[in-house]
């Protein structure tokens, strides 16, 4: 994905001397900033949320199917006799799901409501229906918010195996500088909108204006 960002001294904003700056952002050669949300998730780009958006009154894995809904074609005619295409469609997403939970080592909650789960074991299940999308690009927002350090240490492990094993590009945002220094690539880091310093963590931790922000932040506490 390649961001681009342009000026417009047209508008409103630039006349009362606010400069605006429109992002565009393009997947394979194509902007998608104007698609729809579904079109998006259909030219493979998934997403995770800092608050858990999860159906909390289904199971697991039928929280994970709906990841797979792009992937159905079947349409309602044929789903209401669940035979035939329809059929064989809902045996390959659901072999699909299975290795999914396998990979994420829930299995045994696959058939458990949503709400009743420990919160560590429902961020899981949120970044197992962004992984059933089958996505180009995973967008993690603040994956280990509120985990304690057992979660924590295996929402970190499975970033990494989702990176490593299935090749999957992932643009992670996340405060928890320990996490983003062992697992990033490449580290940006931004205070209130604006970006200070950007390279690998190498370099980030050698950054004077990111160290100056991190001591601010830990005096603040």
């Amino acid at each position: 994905m390649v961001q681009t960002e342009r000026e417009d001294d047209r508008s409103e904003y630039h006349q009362r001397g606010i400069s605006t700056v429109f992002r565009e952002y393009f997947l394979d050669e194509k902007d998608i900033v104007k698609l729809k949300p579904h079109q998006i998730a259909e030219k493979g780009v998934a997403r995770t949320f800092q608050n858990i958006e999860l159906f909390k009154n289904i199971s697991v894995i039928d929280n994970l199917m709906l990841g797979r809904h792009q992937f159905i074609q079947s349409g309602i005619l044929l789903g209401s006799f669940y035979l035939g295409k329809c059929l064989k469609e809902e045996m390959d997403n659901r072999d699909r799901v299975e290795e999914i939970i396998e990979f994420l080592e829930i299995e045994a909650y696959r058939k458990k409501i949503v709400r009743t789960l420990p919160y560590g074991i429902q961020k899981r299940v949120e970044l197992g229906r962004a992984l059933s999308m089958d996505p180009k690009i995973l967008l993690l927002d603040e994956p280990c918010s509120g985990m304690n350090t057992e979660e924590t240490e295996d929402m970190a492990r499975f970033i990494l195996d989702i990176k490593e094993e299935m090749g999957i590009t992932i643009l992670m945002i996340e405060h928890n500088m320990e996490v983003v220094m062992d697992i990033a690539d490449r580290i940006c880091v931004i205070n209130f909108g604006i970006k200070i310093a950007e390279g690998n963590p190498r370099e980030i931790q050698s950054d004077p204006k990111s160290l100056k922000h991190t001591l601010e932040k830990i005096n603040s506490l």
